[in-house]
């Protein structure tokens, strides 16, 4: 189980670390001078990418939850 748990947090944590972005909005945002839009918008995508899974897992857990009570 603490195998498991490692994992998915693991999983959870490594696609801070990439690049979210089309590559038509990567050549729009990288002619800015500042890049402080660009980091906004990759910020923004990863949000948005990290919800479903958040909802998921949470559907999961309260049915693996519920499936263990029942035996």
């Amino acid at each position: 189980m603490r195998r498991k748990l490692l994992l998915t947090v693991i999983t959870l944590l490594a696609f801070v670390h990439s690049n979210a972005q089309c590559a038509m909005c990567r050549a729009v945002l990288e002619s800015e001078e500042g890049q402080s839009t660009a980091q906004g918008i990759n910020d923004g995508i990863m949000f948005l990418m990290a919800i479903p899974y958040i909802i998921v897992g949470t559907i999961g857990y309260f049915i693996y939850r519920t499936y263990k009570k029942t035996q």
